[in-house]
């Protein structure tokens, strides 16, 4: 399946990228967005991912754009620290090779000139059942966005208490049935160690029945245990906050989200960094959230969900 960005004209156009600006995609993927800012102005960026899988899209871009594109294998909350070392701030305007970007030449504010975030699952690892991330596909319980994490999902439906099942479930799912589901998954590593993704998806299906819906019973409790593998929502609360610090004036910050709890959260910082006499003043570059046109929906259906939020670090 191919990787389609989502929202990638909205994104360009509140990002307006400019000759010699430097930008960050903290969340690289497929290179999407990467692609999309390289070919809009004679930029540098520098691009973050926790999955090693997808250096050979970054691969393909690095022939196209040598020297103006840079892959970080890292979590996108060391944001600060990736660049740090990279010697993009605190200078700002000066990288190891001495590339000082005409456009921002002799000026005395340091930091990036844009960071774009795109969180959630990408459809690459959805789409590979060795991953564990989808119960479409037979594979085994994973579900980690990197090869270094300690916990997994094989780690939450075979160690973790009853009550902590139930509570992650409903928590991060939003499932009603968090209880029965978990009562049901405690039962079934009684008999034998719950393995694969299509074992977890008929334990749960065994005890909650779709009816009308169009929806796999088994939908929302895959969701809320790749948010707790992952940290999800610890990170991007992270992830932000800190891009944040490292914005130069006039520096844009522009998160794309996929369901209500990252939403939320995006919202609720970006609220906070707005208010006034807060410590870098903010503000909003869309007051009111922006969503796929029904145009995108019906060439990738999984715009429908999205939501783009975006905020300027003020002069």
């Amino acid at each position: 399946m191919t990787h389609i960005p989502v929202l990638l004209k909205e994104m360009l156009l509140q990002l307006s990228p400019y000759s010699g600006g430097i930008y960050v995609d903290a969340t690289f993927g497929a290179g999407g967005y990467s692609k999309a800012i390289l070919e809009s102005a004679d930029c540098k960026v520098y691009a973050i991912d926790r999955d090693e899988t997808v250096t050979k899209f970054y691969d393909d871009l690095n022939v196209k754009y040598p020297d103006r594109i840079n892959l970080f294998i890292e979590k996108f909350s060391n944001i600060k620290s990736i660049l740090n070392k990279s010697s993009v701030i605190p200078a700002g305007i000066q990288k190891k090779d001495n590339w000082i970007p005409a456009s921002r030449a002799g000026m005395t504010s340091s930091g990036v000139d844009g960071i774009v975030f795109d969180v959630g699952v990408s459809s690459m690892q959805l789409d590979n059942g060795d991953r564990g991330f989808s119960f479409l596909r037979d594979g085994p319980l994973n579900m980690s966005m990197d090869n270094y994490s300690h916990m997994n999902a094989s780690t939450f439906v075979n160690a973790l208490r009853e009550e902590e099942i139930a509570n992650t479930i409903y928590n991060y799912g939003g499932e009603r049935h968090f209880r029965r589901i978990a009562r049901a998954i405690v039962n079934a590593r009684k008999k034998k160690i719950i393995k694969t993704t299509f074992e977890l998806a008929d334990i749960v299906r065994s005890v909650v029945f779709r009816g009308k819906s169009k929806i796999d019973p088994a939908t929302r409790t895959f969701q809320a245990i790749r948010i707790w593998v992952n940290d999800e929502l610890g990170e991007l609360e992270k992830g932000i906050k800190a891009a944040s610090e490292i914005l130069s004036e006039n520096g844009k910050l522009i998160v794309v989200t996929f369901h209500s709890l990252e939403d939320r959260i995006v919202k609720t910082v970006f609220k906070d960094l707005c208010e006034p006499g807060s410590t870098k003043t903010f503000s909003l570059l869309n007051k009111k959230v922006i969503k796929a046109s029904s145009e995108e929906i019906n060439v990738n259906p999984r715009a429908r969900s999205a939501k783009l939020r975006a905020i300027q670090r003020l002069s």
